[in-house]
């Protein structure tokens, strides 16, 4: 099946309203990498679609850290922290963490945590509190921190446009090493250093890494810079690989490409989490009753949300507590209310969603190309998580904001082929921002309230000619169809060998071809399962979440008997003990009537 131009089973527009295609791969290629790797040709397909060679093949199934990992010291100013933090190791002197409170933020935090403790050195940590001091360092902040003794400061996933706050720290004598891959501006901050793949002065090829791969790159620096200066004479030498895992959850759960580095981060990461060495990571699972081996999905979807609803609805530091924890009853604690916070998240997530649907909708209506939706209703911890709802829903770019005491704070998720974070940079250099800044797909930003419409004009100026080169009806992109009994536990397994998956590197989506639903009904939270008949003779579950009210769930609920042709992903069943498979959907098309 080759991508030529045509709509893939002849769905031109499905239930879901977008237009079936296949991804584009070279026939000759996924062949070759079928039978050199003695792969299903299904997989060489997908490996194929991705961009593998038949040359790069092997070591794609096996991602190597020692031949992937870059030099740390190719980063600007990489070394000049290294030297600056040795220093303050060596001089006694105290050092302290600035972190986001996002999950980037809290395994950044968590990474240094770990690794000063192991260095013996002790580390302060500040996390803000979202609502009273929003995002980034503050003078207050920094110079408080002074106040309590600190010599050097590392921000983690913050401070790349933190120009006055740390003028304001430099004036005080306090040394700040920036650690950061948020988009910069021409002009860096004035302090100690500046680690960020993405300054405009540095040609690093790295750009999309999390902040949490920059900060586990500025370890693997200072551990070699310790080493060089006799550090670990007298003293065990950290295993940096220990900490994977924790570096795969914050990549994953800052939506970064999973390709080159970030790929093999998050596969040896992988690895690290299936021994289960984090008290944490462990806690978290056990709270959300997964007992099966984690894979990037679990990274993503639950322990990402519980992590960070600390910092969305509770105490902003919780998250890097728990990543951070060595004891397992405080692990447990921490994990539980975190679970409980993240309840509690989702209660105000639906409230402020059922409202922000209302205000897409009428601008979806009239085409705008960003869905800007504002309210004094919502709480700030929410809007993020809200606006990727509305970019799910409507495939536009969104931007949330709540308002509060004269400003707003703004949160955006953007689709493939828009890139926010330049706008809303933009929008900050042209003076509309009190505070703003991001990367292609996320951004966040203050702004004054009466400088709402006129934000509102400038974003949508900056984005309409990008959503212009866009296709006019959304597509959907399948890497091939199967038949249900082809959708078994053994072809999941060979596909999870060639990822993880995840932005930049999608999660394979299969079509099941004119198949039967039997026992169709919904179950939870307007989720609907079913069992899928092919004519194989195949049986295969499935479930389609938040669908009932939807035309696709309705689709399903009254089938008729009709055929459908099913689209989604192929996700692990391992219920009670049993390792099955079953059907994610995403999408469906009537069968013989596309």
């Amino acid at each position: 099946m080759s991508a030529d131009g045509q709509t893939l089973l002849g769905v031109a527009r499905s239930l879901g309203g977008r237009c079936w295609r296949a991804r584009p791969a070279d026939d000759r290629t996924a062949i070759a990498l079928a039978q050199s790797l003695e792969l299903p040709d299904i997989v060489g397909r997908v490996m194929a679609g991705r961009g593998v060679t038949l040359e790069d093949g092997a070591s794609f199934l096996n991602p190597r850290l020692r031949e992937l990992l870059p030099d740390p010291g190719h980063l600007l100013d990489m070394e000049r922290a290294a030297d600056r933090l040795v220093a303050a190791i060596v001089g006694g002197e105290a050092v302290a963490v600035f972190g986001d409170y996002d999950v980037d933020g809290a395994t950044s935090t968590a990474l240094l945590q770990r690794y000063f403790r192991a260095v013996g050195h002790d580390l302060s940590v500040y996390i803000p509190d979202r609502q009273r001091e929003g995002y980034g360092p503050n003078a207050a902040a920094l110079e408080g921190l002074k106040a309590r003794g600190i010599d050097v400061v590392i921000t983690v996933d913050c401070g790349i446009t933190a120009f006055a706050p740390l003028q304001a720290a430099r004036a005080v004598g306090l040394d700040v090493i920036v650690v950061d891959h948020h988009q910069a501006e021409p002009r860096l901050p004035d302090c100690h250093a500046v680690i960020n793949p993405n300054r405009l002065d540095d040609d690093s090829p790295h750009g999309q890494l999390a902040a949490v791969g920059v900060t586990f790159l500025l370890l693997v620096a200072l551990n070699r810079a310790l080493r060089r200066a006799g550090w670990f004479a007298r003293r065990d030498e950290p295993d940096l690989l220990d900490w994977l895992d924790i570096v795969a959850l914050g990549t994953v759960c800052d939506v970064v490409p999973l390709v080159g580095v970030n790929r093999v981060l998050v596969a040896q990461g992988l690895k690290v989490l299936a021994q289960r060495r984090n008290r944490g990571i462990n806690a978290l699972a056990d709270v959300a009753g997964i007992d099966a081996r984690p894979s990037a999905y679990h990274l993503g979807f639950v322990f990402g949300p519980r992590i960070n609803a600390g910092g969305r609805v509770g105490q902003a530091d919780l998250g890097a507590r728990l990543l951070a924890s060595e004891d397992a009853d405080e692990a447990r604690a921490l994990a539980e209310e975190l679970d409980r916070l993240n309840r509690e998240r989702q209660a105000i997530e639906s409230l402020a969603l059922e409202e922000a649907l209302l205000q897409a909708e009428e601008q979806q209506a009239a085409r705008v190309p960003l869905l800007f939706v504002a309210s004094p209703r919502w709480h700030e911890g929410v809007i993020g998580i809200v606006a990727s709802r509305l970019k799910d829903r409507f495939r536009r770019p969104a931007l949330v904001l709540a308002e509060r005491d004269g400003r707003a704070k703004g949160s955006g998720r953007s689709i493939p082929g828009i890139d926010l974070g330049s706008a809303v940079t933009a929008a900050k250099q042209a003076g509309l921002l009190v505070n703003g800044g991001g990367h292609a797909m996320a951004a966040g930003l203050t702004v004054e309230a009466d400088r709402l419409a006129e934000l509102q004009a400038f974003l949508q100026e900056r984005i309409a000619p990008q959503l212009a080169d866009l296709p006019t009806v959304p597509e959907l992109v399948l890497d091939g169809a199967i038949s249900v009994r082809a959708a078994s536990r053994e072809l999941f397994d060979t596909l999870e060998g060639a990822g993880p998956y995840g932005a930049g590197h999608p999660e394979p989506r299969f079509v099941l071809p004119a198949v039967s639903l039997l026992k169709v009904k919904v179950v939870g939270q307007d989720h609907i399962s079913f069992l899928v008949a092919g004519d194989d003779g195949g049986r295969l579950r499935g479930i389609a979440f938040r669908a009932a009210g939807s035309p696709l769930g309705q689709a399903l609920l009254q089938h008729g008997g009709r055929r459908f042709h099913l689209a989604g992903y192929l996700r692990a069943d391992d219920w009670q003990g049993r390792r099955g498979v079953q059907l994610h959907l995403e999408d469906a098309a009537p069968a013989g009537n596309a």
